[in-house]
């Protein structure tokens, strides 16, 4: 029995180790957690590798996995530097290949413009490096030639074949030739520095808006902000397509699909087609939508059912016109429908699956009212391959073709915005926002459901926090198939998220090195972390950042391993960095030359107290009314963990000449005009690439966006802007903080349009 249970464990660590279950980790209180045997196995098993814990299933498992191993010698997919290509390319052939004593090479590289070069290798060149040992025979052999010499970065393909012997076999290779860092623009290069602010699209009130901040208002605040602020980029929240259901499905981080956007951004009335349909402007200027239109635009919060709703319904009326003009079509008609279809042709298969499953969602829905979630809709619908499907789609093509309108019209809209950015003299413009989840119901979930451990959760560990852990709801990506695909989902998610902007943030950038995973059905405190392909990951991200011209940003908060930053900082992606959390061993605030220069350095976060909320203690208030303290205890040392705070923020901008008015050691319950000033002036004079205020604390607005842990309790993601655009210009106050954000971008150095 005793060599049973070695065996069994034997096996558990092999297949875990082969599958990234990392062995232990550092928790939040500096001590060692060891992932336990129990826990690797349900890892395995909800992964799929093993399909229970029986002696014949671990060695099938094991078997598979060993013969993979194998096979592994010969890396169909590999990731490289071009300043550091490998000496030797390795590959593998099977034991009944007879290659003779003389066998030859060919390697015909076809690279990613078209063009080719052809090495060929004679025998002194092939070496093989598992000869034939007496006794033991392996069921590859496994060579070696040299490297090839390739200078192009990009995606390219190798055949290589060999022959001799009277064999020969033919291997293909997907070769990613990357640079070592991500792109820096000329004007972050050095010493310089730029600033920005950063705010939620749906959050911007106007008095012309559909009740949700739109792509015509976003252009208003880029000439407010160049302008009027100086500033260089504009941060915004991630648009990626949502279910738009209030209160659970309206997170932006939490959306449907990465790989496309949300219509309720779209400014309906400046499409073209709009224009043109004079039955949708009709609709929308009768009585009742005017009015329904105020009420929205009056509405404290973002109404997003029923801005969605209105949006969708204008449309398809838009959609109709502009498809059925085929008999009498202008020539910009015809212009028109040749380019919506070449955004289809260049989109593909992810627009297909995208628009298929936008167009079965509201059948089923319609169909019954009760049903929200694809795992609810009939089991033949369930996959993307059925023939079920297969005949939803010929049945149901002028709705499909719907959805892939409205996303053409939002990458119109939006390349027209950040032309409109640039045109205003911003170096970089918009700062777009890569989500780290998928809702567990999303359209990505449904088309690529090979790419995700469906009985897998994300979450984290358990930590001061919360002592229990997190489980966050959503499923991690199944990054073994994504490798052997050549890495096409990851590519294409970095891809779609950097077009039409200058900076891209990668949510929880630790992603690319491991996340916490827990086995479904399992409390937090039993998951365990899976280390991911980072060296790859990092080089492909590089890569896209250099073509695409855009600056990384990853949001590293949290505990972050030496290793991560190190890594992170050598590759050129910035790191994230908030006033809140940067504190010495003695939890003092440090100084702002001892800011990291690679880095974006803001406040707050969405999740997170804003600045005048943090002042004010708002959100221990909030909390406490939440029930989310332990006891009064809780209470009252949070109080005094924050007065504290702000002594030391106080006591470091008169440290640094700030103007505070407050005598030493007395703190105002609310953020004064002073403070306001001196704690910006603290963010600014760091040698921090970028400087990036949310518009709640230009603003000084008590409001955070999002209190995490709560659904219906507070009013999270639709929360509206103090000010209107059109107020940004008028209103004292308004102004007042423009001119002293202004004056610190202009003081510091930051003002480089202003050149």
């Amino acid at each position: 029995m005793e060599g049973e249970g070695s065996w069994e464990e034997t096996a558990i660590e092999e297949l875990a180790h082969a599958r990234g279950i990392e062995n232990e980790y550092l928790d939040n209180w500096g001590r060692v957690r060891r992932t336990s045997l129990s826990t690797k196995k349900h890892l395995l098993k909800a992964m799929g590798v093993i399909s229970g814990t029986h002696r014949s299933d671990l060695a099938a498992a094991l078997a598979d996995q060993r013969r993979g191993s194998c096979r592994a010698g010969t890396k169909h997919m590999q990731v490289v530097s071009r300043s550091d290509l490998p000496e030797k390319l390795v590959f593998c052939l099977s034991r009944n290949t007879s290659l003779g004593p003389s066998p030859r090479a060919t390697l015909r590289i076809t690279y990613e413009n078209g063009s080719q070069d052809r090495i060929t290798y004679g025998p002194d060149s092939l070496k093989c490096t598992n000869p034939l040992v007496a006794g033991k025979s392996p069921l590859n052999s496994e060579w070696e030639i040299p490297f090839p010499e390739i200078d192009q970065l990009g995606y390219h393909s190798l055949l290589l074949s060999v022959e001799g012997g009277g064999d020969k076999v033919c291997q293909r290779i997907s070769l990613i030739v990357c640079p070592d860092k991500a792109y820096l623009p000329p004007d972050l290069q050095g010493d310089g520095r730029l600033a920005g602010i950063s705010l939620s699209l749906y959050a911007i009130r106007s008095k012309r808006n559909w009740g949700v901040g739109d792509f015509t208002d976003l252009k208003a605040i880029i000439d407010w902000a160049s302008k009027t602020l100086r500033a260089n980029i504009i941060g915004l929240n991630p648009l990626h397509a949502g279910f738009n259901r209030s209160p659970f499905n309206t997170s932006p981080y939490l959306p449907i699909s990465k790989f496309y956007r949300n219509f309720i951004y779209l400014d309906v009335e400046g499409l073209e087609d709009y224009q043109g349909s004079d039955a949708a402007r009709a609709l929308v200027n009768g009585v009742e939508i005017q009015r329904q239109l105020s009420e929205l635009r009056n509405s404290k919060k973002v109404q997003y059912e029923a801005v969605a709703g209105l949006k969708s319904r204008v449309l398809k009326i838009v959609f109709q016109d502009f498809l059925h003009r085929e008999g009498n079509r202008t020539e910009r008609d015809a212009l028109r429908w040749n380019a919506f279809q070449d955004y289809i042709h260049k989109e593909g298969p992810f627009l297909d699956r995208f628009a298929l499953f936008c167009a079965l969602d509201r059948a089923m829905h319609e169909k019954d009212p009760n049903v929200w979630t694809w795992p609810q809709w009939p089991k033949q619908y369930q996959d993307p391959e059925t023939e079920a499907v297969e005949e939803f789609k010929q049945t149901h093509r002028e709705e499909i073709l719907f959805f892939k309108y409205v996303q053409w019209q939002l990458n119109e809209q939006l390349a027209k915005v950040q032309n409109h950015a640039v045109k205003q003299g911003m170096s970089l413009g918009l700062y777009h926002d890569l989500a780290l989840a998928i809702d567990r119901s999303a359209a990505d979930a449904w088309a690529y459901q090979d790419y995700f451990h469906s009985r897998l959760r994300v979450g984290a560990p358990p930590d001061a926090f919360a002592q229990q852990g997190q489980d966050w709801g959503f499923p991690p990506p199944n990054m073994k198939k994504i490798a052997e695909d050549g890495y096409a989902f990851f590519i294409r998610e970095i891809r779609k998220n950097s077009r039409f902007g200058g900076a891209l943030r990668i949510d929880h950038v630790m992603r690319l090195f491991h996340l916490y995973c827990i086995p479904e059905g399992s409390p937090p405190s039993d998951g365990a972390y899976m280390s991911q392909p980072y060296t790859d990951l990092l080089k492909i991200l590089a890569l896209e950042s250099i073509r695409n011209q855009v600056v990384i940003i990853g949001e590293d908060l949290g505990t972050v391993p030496d290793y991560i930053r190190k890594e992170l900082t050598d590759t050129n992606i910035l790191s994230y960095r908030l006033l809140y959390f940067e504190k010495d061993g003695e939890q003092n605030f440090i100084e702002p030359g001892d800011y990291p220069s690679l880095a974006l350095v803001t406040i707050s976060t969405h999740d997170l107290p804003t600045l005048a909320g943090f002042w004010s203690c708002k959100d221990i208030e909030l909390r406490e009314k939440l029930g989310m303290f332990e006891n009064p205890e809780a209470v009252r040392h949070a109080s005094e963990e924050r007065g504290a705070d702000k002594r030391k923020l106080l006591e470091l901008a008169r440290k640094h000449r700030m103007d505070c008015c407050h005598p030493e050691g007395h703190v105002c319950d609310e953020i004064t005009g002073d403070v306001h000033n001196a704690l910006v002036g603290l963010l600014a004079i760091t040698p921090c690439k970028l400087l990036v205020l949310s518009q709640e604390d230009l603003f000084k607005e008590k409001r955070q966006q999002n209190v995490p842990g709560t659904t219906s309790g507070y009013p999270n993601w639709s929360i509206k802007m103090k000010y209107t655009v059109e107020e940004l210009d008028s209103d004292r106050k308004a102004i007042d903080y423009a001119r002293m954000f202004r004056g610190w971008v202009e003081k510091s150095g930051r003002d480089r349009n202003g050149e």
